[in-house]
């Protein structure tokens, strides 16, 4: 993990499970290969996050984590044009989209619908990336919240538990394990799991993804108290 404002970046991000022929990264033992970007099993990928990244926004945060960068947006709260009746409980719309460059594949991919599906279940208490800016955004924008939400996610490839995975790992993993969760409050918001772990496997990817959430929400307070001070001086 690293710290937020020009420091080195420290974390995250996720991608539709799929069950492929082992790749050439692996060695004979399975034991001794070492990931494509050269970070240790349980390392998360450099983050950084800066809030007051869209300025017609109510609020809105940049994350960068690796080579992976989300902005997020956040507008309203405004009056519900679908409401017919007085209502004390809001609506969260989530909507994500890619830049046409975003994938090895030029177009926007078909499953934003669905992203953005999760994400909205994820916030209402995935994507590990996007969900952990989108929190930050909401933040920034003054919205009340029980806690930040912080995402994380787990590959199993063979006996090996590797976290906050990139794409060319996720494309050959056993198994992968997400968490959403309110670091201070010690919940999980929203668990997704594909694969078939072990119960020991799985008591260990737990933990792992709450640890690095744990470092992350520091992170992502770090941001959001420097901008405080920022907006101060």
């Amino acid at each position: 993990m690293a710290s937020t404002g020009g420091g080195a970046p420290g974390t995250y991000t996720p991608t539709p499970t799929k069950k492929t022929q082992r790749s050439s990264f692996f060695s004979d033992s399975d034991v001794d290969w070492l990931r494509p970007d050269g970070r240790g099993f349980h390392q998360c990928r450099p983050a950084f996050f800066r809030t007051g990244a869209v300025n017609s926004a109510a609020g809105s945060a940049y994350a960068e984590f690796g080579n992976t960068k989300v902005i997020v947006s956040v507008f309203g709260p405004r009056e519900s044009k679908k409401a017919m009746v007085y209502s004390d409980v809001g609506r969260l719309n989530c909507n994500v989209s890619c830049t046409t460059f975003a994938t090895p594949v030029r177009g926007l991919g078909s499953d934003n619908k669905e992203f953005s599906s999760m994400l909205h279940k994820a916030l209402e208490g995935d994507l590990p990336v996007v969900i952990s800016c989108a929190s930050l955004a909401l933040a920034d924008a003054g919205i009340m919240m029980y806690d930040l939400v912080a995402g994380v996610s787990v590959s199993c490839l063979g006996r090996n538990l590797i976290i906050d995975p990139i794409l060319e790992e996720e494309n050959f993993q056993d198994g992968s394990l997400m968490i959403t969760c309110m670091p201070s409050r010690y919940e999980v918001t929203q668990l997704s799991i594909t694969g078939e772990w072990s119960t020991a496997k799985l008591n260990e990817a737990m933990q792992l993804c709450l640890d690095a959430c744990s470092k992350l929400d520091k992170i992502m307070r770090a941001c959001l108290k420097e901008a405080a001070s920022a907006s101060l001086d």
